[in-house]
């Protein structure tokens, strides 16, 4: 069997949002580490130009409210006025807030829509008009294996992944032939803020951000779309499909799957949930994690 071929990222431009911490954190540091030059962006500027200073030298950082276009606009620009035209964005900014579909509030549930799914509209569009006029670029969304199923305790963010992942495979269909690579990435359960106080699944570890890192960068440098955290994911996902939903749902029950965003031990999540909560007058966006269904 053929190998892919690979493509270096040394001396590529990516910008990453939500870079400050976490996932976009990691995967600045790994891309780094390959020769990119990174720009991330982060509502929290004073802990995206630390994440920066502790980065080193080819990494540069910005604000970015990624549920203002104008923000996403200004943040785009400054990166390629400071490293070079963009050749990679990578969406990753998001949040998840759980409980109970019946007791979330509208504008808990606006703000993740904002967030997890504007943000990435907002810079996937951002990112193809300036890319498109060069015929080349990748642009990476981080969505989750959430968006592969519905899971309780976490309706609306399940929602949202679905949205990223139809989002991605559109948008890779429509430019497919104009130069311009899409993936995207479905963690499971990743050991960050976010992930805090979820229960585990049986027989499936928690990730470390910096897994879900390299395989974003494998994706880069193999301009693959499916990017399943871990890989054999996506084998259980097919041999799902073939499973009538009653066995699914059996199935998901004895891997607890239906309990990792429903019962949550709520004092390790604390912290996050209060940032998270806080998202709706600073559109906190954060790493990315995701969850297996």
């Amino acid at each position: 069997m053929a190998r892919k071929q690979v493509k270096s990222v040394a001396g590529k431009v990516v910008a990453i949002t939500g870079g400050a911490r976490g996932i976009g954190r990691c995967t600045a540091q790994a891309l780094i580490r390959r020769g990119a030059r990174v720009a991330i962006g982060d509502i929290h500027l004073d802990l995206a130009e630390q994440t920066a200073a502790e980065l080193g030298g080819n990494c540069v950082a910005f604000q970015l409210d990624v549920t203002d276009r104008e923000s996403f606009s200004r943040f785009l620009d400054d990166a390629a006025n400071e490293l070079g035209p963009i050749d990679v964005l990578i969406n990753n900014a998001g949040i998840m807030p759980v409980g109970p579909f019946v007791e979330e509030t509208d504008e808990t549930a606006k703000t993740m829509i904002d967030i997890n799914l504007h943000g990435v509209i907002f810079g996937t569009k951002l990112a193809l008009e300036r890319m498109l006029p060069r015929g080349s670029g990748h642009i990476v969304n981080i969505a989750s294996q959430a968006g592969k199923a519905g899971l309780p305790g976490g309706a609306t963010y399940c929602a949202t992944k679905h949205a990223v992942v139809g989002l991605s495979e559109a948008v890779r269909l429509e430019n497919i032939d104009k130069g311009i690579e899409v993936s995207c990435v479905m963690p499971a359960v990743v050991n960050t803020e976010l992930g805090s106080g979820l229960t585990d699944t049986r027989g499936v570890k928690k990730l470390e951000p910096e897994e879900v890192a390299e395989a974003i960068v494998e994706a880069i440098e193999t301009n693959r779309f499916d990017v399943w955290v871990p890989k054999s994911s996506a084998g259980i996902s097919v041999i799902l499909t073939l499973v009538p939903r009653s066995g699914r749902e059996a199935i998901a029950r004895f891997m607890k799957a239906d309990k990792v965003l429903a019962d949550v031990d709520e004092q390790q999540r604390a912290a996050y949930e209060d940032r998270a909560a806080k998202s709706t007058t600073e559109a906190a966006a954060g790493d990315q994690t995701a969850t297996k269904g």
